[in-house]
């Protein structure tokens, strides 16, 4: 594993100088902890006022000092005993990555967090908190922009992971039927960004932004920043139910193309879905066609309870595009951090992007070979 990015460095240092013995504030319960939005998460909980102690569990330690660790497998059902003293569980640890077996990765995903829940109940604590995707809304041609947080989850499994997701979705509902007395709330972030390497960032390394023709994609960004913040109002009880998370507002294509200084290349609907799923078929490329909507229609949140709540993105879409563009160009920001391939497909339209390239590239392959004869 690569060292961490001083800025994480130093969150983690300012956790560690900011122990605060006999502290007041709820005790909140970590998954997911060493790594990622978990890592991010850990350290900004442990430096807060409003936090009394913070317990990280993962299946190895991480490097917040502050934070009183557990190592163990979140399946196992032994974290019951860990969770025992907690007020909140916010469960972080999910694999999306695209390359990961789908069976083992459900699998994962599925256990691991009707085992955390299980386990939170029966521990005594009050609130969980998951973290899925507005991915869980589906990507439609007649969505509304924006989507509200009481909106239909209209997505289906035929995107990566999103059926993991949708699984989530209907443990956290079922919870508090199960477990009288368990408080679950759900935070949906829009496509995450800043230091987060997916297939997202190489589409705004190709030299053509890609889109299928008769699309209307709208982007909206979730800065790795305003995912903690507002994971961090779940976890203090300042917003609760069902909450998407986004920079206010979104970009249409033609703003991204200006903004990148980007032209794009269209690709005729059959062609990508059908290259994609013959890509997909054939074991060329992890995602299947499914994924290519999340690039060709809406699925733009409004975030309104958080907003309701006093939340504010502290990033806007074009300050976000513009981070990203710097990362990709190589100069990245200070703001950015390196979060590590599960985060970066958990919430965003990694797979959608993977799919969209390798069309593209039968496209080209295409044309050059017309060119030849």
């Amino acid at each position: 594993m690569s060292s961490p990015d001083p800025q994480v460095r130093a969150a983690r240092n300012q956790s560690t100088s900011s122990a605060r013995p006999g502290a007041r504030g709820p005790v909140v319960a970590v998954t997911g902890a060493a790594t990622g939005v978990g890592a991010l998460l850990t350290a900004r909980l442990a430096a807060s006022d409003e936090v009394g102690e913070v317990v990280a569990i993962d299946e190895r330690r991480g490097e917040c000092d502050t934070a009183r660790w557990h190592v163990l497998d979140v399946r196992d059902p032994a974290i019951a005993e860990k969770l025992r003293g907690a007020d909140v569980v916010v469960h972080l640890a999910l694999d999306l990555d695209l390359e990961t077996d789908a069976a083992a990765r459900t699998a994962y995903n599925v256990r691991g967090t009707q085992t955390v829940l299980t386990a939170a109940a029966a521990a005594g604590v009050h609130r969980v908190v998951l973290c899925t995707s507005a991915m869980v809304y589906g990507a439609l041609p007649d969505n509304e922009l924006p989507l509200s947080e009481d909106a239909e989850l209209r997505a289906t499994a035929e995107a990566t992971g999103v059926g993991d997701l949708l699984e989530i979705e209907r443990l956290a509902r079922r919870a508090p039927r199960a477990h009288p007395g368990l408080n679950v709330t759900v935070v949906r972030p829009a496509v995450l960004v800043g230091g987060v390497d997916t297939a997202l960032t190489r589409y705004f390394e190709s030299p053509r932004l890609l889109v299928v023709a008769g699309s209307r994609p709208a982007w909206q960004f979730c800065h790795v920043d305003d995912l903690c913040s507002a994971l961090e109002y779940a976890v203090l009880e300042k917003a609760d139910g069902e909450l998407a998370v986004g920079c206010d507002g979104w970009l249409e294509q033609e703003e991204v193309e200006e903004l990148s200084g980007t032209r794009r290349m269209e690709l005729p609907s059959a062609v990508a879905l059908g290259a994609a799923a013959r890509l997909h078929r054939i074991g060329l490329t992890p995602s299947p066609a499914g994924d290519l909507a999340y690039t060709m229609y809406p699925w733009v949140v409004s975030g309104s309870r958080l907003h309701d709540a006093g939340w504010r993105p502290k990033y806007t879409n074009e300050e976000v595009l513009a981070e990203l563009l710097d990362e990709v160009s190589g100069r990245p920001r200070g703001a950015a951090r390196r979060l590590g391939r599960k985060d970066a497909t958990a919430a965003g339209a990694a797979g959608a992007t993977v799919a969209l390239l390798g069309a593209a590239a039968v496209v080209r392959r295409a044309r050059k070979a017309r060119r030849r004869i």
